[in-house]
């Protein structure tokens, strides 16, 4: 299958959605994506990573067809940011830690990083 045919098999088979549909969600008419799939225009690397964003579709997937389709989603917010943050199991433990101390104590180190990191 080539990623053409996978982008149209994403869009009928698994997401169920027109071309109409489909282009809305990526900012593109129904002609663009038509001629994506039947291969007369390239998938450009600004489309590949819009659908990847927009559906949650593994880009390894939608290259070559290996793997999932869909990436896995994270289990909280916490671990989204970890990932969109490239956070360290440390970093991600302190923001956590630091997320369920009560408001007094988020206050003096939210004072203490303040007056220790910024210029006021």
């Amino acid at each position: 299958m080539t990623v053409n045919e996978r982008i149209k098999y994403l869009r009928t088979e698994i997401l169920h959605l027109t071309l109409e549909e489909f282009g809305k969600k990526l900012g593109v008419t129904k002609v663009a994506i038509f001629n994506i799939e039947k291969g007369n225009r390239q998938l450009t690397p600004a489309m590949k990573k819009a659908i990847c964003r927009e559906f949650n579709i593994s880009p390894l997937w939608l290259e070559v067809g290996e793997g999932d389709i869909f990436l896995k989603l994270p289990d909280t917010l916490l671990d989204e940011l970890a990932n969109e943050y490239n956070l360290t199991k440390i970093e991600k433990k302190l923001v956590s830690s630091f997320l369920k101390l009560d408001q007094n104590n988020r206050k003096i180190i939210t004072n203490y990083l303040k007056s220790a990191f910024l210029d006021d």
